[in-house]
């Protein structure tokens, strides 16, 4: 369990570091012309993440979950893969890289990096993180929850997003 609760502080860690790099980035983008879209879905996504990080060490400590090897180390690789995935995909962007959706117009859309095989290579990352965190010691409930609501979330996120960037 202390590993457990190490481990995902140091996932909150990341997501800080996540939030500083798209603070700055957000204030590139709107100094370059950027406009920001879909504002009253952005608290419900940062909430969302904070709330997955906190009931993944509630559901363990209060249900008694036990880490599983055959299903920990697994899922322990997910996570680690989808790390390298969303921060793969934040490299591509580059400045353009935000949680908030900010599209600057007439940039061109980037076709580097993940972003040559998919659309939306975070999202997809962010998925399996979100089914494999929780799993990783057996909160299976948690991941169910927040996999059905990190689906409706990107859902709005993703048709926003489109529309966004036929708009400008």
């Amino acid at each position: 369990m202390y590993y457990y609760l190490l481990f995902i502080a140091l996932i909150g860690v990341e997501r800080l570091i996540g939030l500083v790099v798209a603070h700055r980035n957000a204030q590139w983008s709107i100094a370059h012309g950027g406009k920001e879209f879909g504002l009253d879905h952005y608290p419900a996504m940062v909430s969302l993440h904070v709330l997955l990080l906190v009931s993944c060490v509630v559901e363990v400590w209060a249900l008694g979950r036990p880490f599983v090897p055959w299903l920990g180390w697994p899922m322990l690789t997910v996570v680690a893969l989808s790390c390298i995935v969303r921060w793969r995909s934040a490299m591509a962007l580059g400045r353009h890289w935000n949680p908030r959706l900010i599209v600057i117009p007439g940039a061109p859309l980037v076709r580097r990096g993940p972003y040559r095989w998919v659309r939306h290579p975070d999202y997809i990352a962010v998925v399996a993180e979100v089914v494999a965190l929780p799993l990783i010691h057996s909160a299976w409930l948690t991941a169910i929850v927040f996999s059905i609501a990190n689906a409706a979330l990107l859902n709005v996120r993703i048709r926003l997003e489109n529309a966004a960037l036929t708009y400008v």
